[in-house]
């Protein structure tokens, strides 16, 4: 594995500089040297993408299709360098990682078969006399150059969530991945820079989030997607204009426990739930109901297992 990952601007390769310190989450030492990029680096990221719209939009069913399935095969490949990657820079346990790298695959493959699927609707209109033999026909168009912003503790999946998408619609895109775990995002850029993809048409830069700004308010970007915390979500959406805002804030999870369940596997699960991955997780367990006849009981048997 490399030490120092460049950043990929309008799809090429760029060692700008060694700014951005990526830590070995559980010797807490650098363990990867990557560049940020400046705000003059992201304008012209979007004006790549911006450029590269009418490119992606003529791409052929096909010409798409091959290289999400390019992706799969590339990360399927490299599936234990992208593990071992994400154990280091998330601090995740190898077999998580692991999980997650099916999570990143799975994701690819999927947008590889919905690529066809892209399809309009045909609508009969002749309601009265007047509109006799008259139908209306949709047609499922890219909306154009994306903005897309993904956190630190899914770097893989949560990234490939925004990327594969926008690749099978025939959207252009400038990704912002977590400063902490930028990694498994550029892995994805450098595999994405084999592809035949147009020039432009993609473009991932771990940048400060003060940089970023003009990710959520040019107008030259007609989406943004986020995924984070709901403070700065709802703040992005405030600030974005007229341009569609796609906000994935995590969950406010609920656990129902009945009466008639085995109440140490319940705890078990809710355990898992609650506290995987020092519970940074959307799907997290954060609520709990537990039936009045078994909840003394519950709540004992959780609290001993917690402190163990």
């Amino acid at each position: 594995m490399s030490k120092t990952y460049p950043y990929y601007l309008a799809g090429e390769a760029v060692y700008a500089n060694t700014d951005l310190k990526v830590t070995d989450k559980y010797s807490g030492e650098v363990a990867y040297e990557v560049p940020l990029a400046t705000p003059d680096v992201l304008d012209e990221a979007i004006a790549a993408a911006e450029g590269a719209a009418e490119a992606m939009r003529n791409m052929t069913v096909y010409e798409r299709q091959a290289v999400l399935q390019h992706c799969v095969k590339r990360f399927t490949e490299r599936a234990d360098e992208l593990a071992e990657a994400l154990c280091i820079e998330a601090g995740k346990p190898i077999n998580d990682a692991k999980g997650e790298v099916g999570r990143l695959i799975d994701t690819f493959k999927i947008a590889a078969e919905e690529t066809p699927r892209m399809l309009g609707e045909t609508l009969p209109l002749d309601i009265s006399p007047r509109a006799k033999g008259y139908r209306g026909m949709t047609q499922r168009v890219p909306i154009g150059p994306c903005a897309f912003i993904s956190p630190f503790n899914f770097p893989l999946n949560l990234a490939a969530h925004k990327v594969a998408p926008a690749i099978a619609a025939g959207c252009p895109f400038v990704l912002k991945p977590a400063s902490m775990t930028p990694i498994g995002a550029l892995v994805i850029g450098e595999i994405l820079a084999e592809t035949d993809l147009p020039k432009g048409a993609f473009s991932i830069l771990p940048c400060r989030r003060d940089s970023a700004d003009m990710l959520t308010e040019d107008d030259r970007l007609k989406l943004l997607s986020f995924t984070g915390s709901p403070e700065v979500g709802w703040a992005l959406k405030a600030r974005a204009g007229k341009k569609p805002v796609v906000l994935e804030l995590g969950g406010n999870a609920a656990c129902v426990v009945d009466n008639d369940w085995d109440l140490d596997d319940a705890i078990s699960r809710v355990i898992i739930g609650a506290f995987y991955q020092s519970g940074q997780s959307c799907i997290g367990v954060q609520r709990l109901y537990v039936h009045s006849d078994v909840y003394d009981e519950f709540k004992e048997k959780l609290v001993a297992k917690t402190k163990a």
